[in-house]
Parts: C-alpha cells; structure tokens; sequence
C-alpha cells in the first residue's frame, strides 16, 4: 500500500506543483502567533499551516474538517443505494417482452427484405448502361 501511495505521489508531484504556479493569487498567507491562516480565495476555505522542517505543512479547520466527513458519508450512502438499485434493474426480460421484440424485429426485418426486393426488381427493369 505504501508502494502504491508513494508511487502515486511521485506521478502527481509536477501536476501539482505546475497547479500551484498557475494559481499562485489563489491562496494568501496571514501569520497568527506561531503559525499561519491560509484563505483560499475561490472558494472562502481556510486551512490552518505550520512551518515543519522548512516546509509549510496545512490542515484543514475543524469545522471544515466536520462538512469533508459529512459529506463523504452522504455519498457512501448514495453509492451505496445506487448500488442497489443496479441490482434490480439486471432482473431479465419475461417471456412476453422477448416474444413482443422478437415480432418487432421479423416486422423490421420482413419490410427491410420488401424494399430489397424492390429495389433489384427495379434494376433488372431499368438496367444502367455499361460504359466499359
């Protein structure tokens, strides 16, 4: 599993760091005390960052933290009722929807096969002229 999230962080990093430059006015810096507030400012979120190791290191706040949770729980449940509901939709065809399809296509197939038919009776009354 390490491999996987290390080997995903390695395929990401230049898509996030060529992100970053192209919103570089996005998000602005306020130092607070020991560490800093950061506004996102497409979207009102702020995140709280503290400097470790010389690198600015950001967590959501609480109540943000409390809407992200709710609303991966509403969507859990939403996959899961989609879930569900394909599993009853993969019910098979009774026997008189397959009987009703079937006689819709011998119909097709049967008007089909007239209009072929007219089509060469026409072609062997009015032959096209050979140019060879």
């Amino acid at each position: 599993m390490k491999a996987l999230v290390i080997t995903l962080g390695v395929f990401l990093m230049p898509l996030a760091a060529a992100a970053a430059e192209a919103d570089a006015g996005r998000f602005q810096l306020e130092k607070s005390g020991d560490h800093f507030v950061r506004l996102d400012r497409q979207t009102g979120a702020m995140s709280i960052c503290q400097d470790k190791d010389g690198a600015l290191v950001c967590r959501m706040a609480a109540d943000e933290r409390a809407a992200y949770e709710d609303e991966l729980d509403r969507l859990a449940k939403r996959v899961t009722a989609l879930e569900q509901g394909n599993a009853a939709q993969r019910a098979l065809p009774s026997d008189a929807e397959v009987d009703r399809s079937i006689s819709i296509m011998e119909r097709m197939m049967k008007s089909f096969m007239g209009m072929v038919k007219e089509f060469q009776a026409e072609e062997n009354t009015n032959p096209l002229p050979q140019k060879t």
